[in-house]
């Protein structure tokens, strides 16, 4: 039986048909996924959002009626990879690391886009990083491997998507060749468009990727740039117009952050805080549709699991947390690797007191952030680690490989600021979900991840 059938019967054995007619059907359901979003990140923002700024507003999702929580294991372990994950939040099927659109016996399942597809609803999937990374790929793909990105953009070519957005697309080369991947979009009716600023409302097949081809499926930090810059929310106002100008009767849009769980690899507070932020900013442009539609629109907030183990408070501040020291911080830790990465290879020496300033200017430390001799001793010895003995340590957070002094220099940050982080990678601990709209309702209860395209489907189906 696949996945429709499967979801419909379920649905038809819980739901009396008298119950199914009366109630109403989401005609467009929005699907906000932000990667690695645990508790801590959002509780984070929102402890930032009130000792740190003049706002007194929660968080967006935070208001939304219905709020639970979701477990994240996935069928081979209990701490879940980005393509598990999606999976399960596409398919409503658990599987092994690493497998995307497959189950553990590596047969390919159904997902939830390709059941509304058949319904009638237009789909459109965006990230801010890779359109064919894990979670994007999870609605459109079916592989052994989430590396399989030429295999990957191949089904996303010959899908039923509509509308498909990211950094870039990863499948550009096959054994050290261009792939002819942008041929194969087109033949099968796609317009590739690079730059969201080009972005043409009356192609009826998109592929919106960055204006130029690049080695990295993040799209930049927000905190790099300057604050009117969000890509998310760029690609997301194209997705909305370009899915009410083609499929204006009913449609379903999956909207990721893959930029959160990027920064949490990293461990910097921060920049997950501004990414959150940025993606509470792209929900504002669904939660607007959905209050001039408000009983036909379902909107869904969610993670496909936790990164970092991100907590608000640690041993250094005891019973406290400081968010408002990290507002000295204007570049992300990534950068601020890249950054150490280029002093490290020019030819001049670097000195303590240049480095010094640039901590001051860039990080916030000896004016918002104390140094003391203690730290200040700290600082002194992995500089002199880094930059005069080479001793050639670097700290390997899965994006990034980070300099020790990098390393000290965020330790301090988040020992001063009260940030505490368990690990590089993801955790098992269980994430978020909030929804708003018909359909909602279903969505009040403690679920598994499995569970949620489930109940998607049963509220487009009644």
């Amino acid at each position: 039986m696949n996945l429709k059938s499967l979801l419909l019967t379920s649905a038809l054995l819980t739901c009396s048909g008298a119950a199914m007619a009366a109630e109403q059907a989401p005609k467009y359901i929005f699907y906000f996924i932000g990667d690695g979003m645990g508790p801590g990140a959002v509780m984070g923002t929102d402890t930032y959002l009130r000792l740190a700024t003049d706002r007194t507003t929660p968080l967006l999702w935070e208001t939304f009626p219905q709020a639970s929580l979701q477990t994240t294991y996935s069928y081979s372990s209990p701490v879940t990879d980005s393509a598990a994950a999606g999976t399960a939040l596409a398919t409503g099927h658990k599987t092994r690391n690493n497998m995307l659109g497959m189950g553990p016996d590596s047969v390919a399942v159904g997902n939830v886009a390709d059941s509304l597809l058949t319904m009638g609803y237009g789909i459109a999937l965006l990230t801010n990083v890779a359109a064919d990374d894990a979670t994007p790929g999870a609605f459109y793909a079916h592989v052994p491997s989430r590396d399989d990105a030429y295999d990957i953009d191949c089904q996303a070519a010959e899908s039923g998507v509509s509308f498909l957005a990211g950094s870039r697309i990863r499948g550009i080369k096959r054994n050290g060749k261009y792939s002819g991947i942008y041929e194969k979009f087109a033949d099968n009716g796609w317009k590739v468009i690079r730059g969201v600023q080009n972005y043409d409302p009356s192609a009826p097949k998109v592929l919106l990727v960055n204006d130029q081809d690049t080695l990295s499926n993040n799209s930049g930090y927000a905190i790099d740039f300057p604050a009117e810059r969000n890509l998310l929310r760029d690609y997301t106002k194209a997705a909305i117009q370009h899915m009410t100008t083609h499929s204006p009767e009913r449609f379903f849009m999956m909207v990721e952050s893959g930029n959160i769980d990027w920064a949490a690899h990293d461990n910097d507070a921060a920049t997950i805080i501004r990414e959150t932020l940025d993606f509470e900013e792209t929900l504002g442009l669904a939660y607007d549709f959905y209050l001039a539609h408000p009983d036909e629109t379902l909107i869904i907030v969610t993670a496909d699991h936790e990164t970092g183990g991100m907590s608000v408070g640690r041993k250094s501040v005891g019973y406290n947390c400081y968010p408002k020291l990290i507002e000295g911080q204007n570049i992300s830790k990534a950068e601020f690797g890249e950054l150490v990465d280029r002093m490290l290879k020019r030819q001049e020496p670097v000195t303590m007191e240049e480095m010094k300033q640039i901590l001051t200017d860039r990080i916030g430390f000896y004016t918002l952030i104390p140094i003391n001799e203690a730290r200040q001793k700290r600082l002194d010895e992995t500089f002199e680690r880094t930059f005069i003995t080479r001793n050639d340590y670097f700290n390997d957070a899965l994006y990034h490989r980070f300099p020790e002094f990098v390393e000290e220099v965020f330790d301090i940050l988040n020992e001063t600021s009260g940030f505490g982080f368990t690990t590089t990678k993801h955790s098992g601990n269980p994430v978020g979900v909030y929804s708003i709209g018909p359909g909602s309702e279903l969505l009040g209860a403690p679920m598994d991840n499995t569970d949620i395209p489930r109940l998607i489907l049963k509220s487009a189906q009644r």
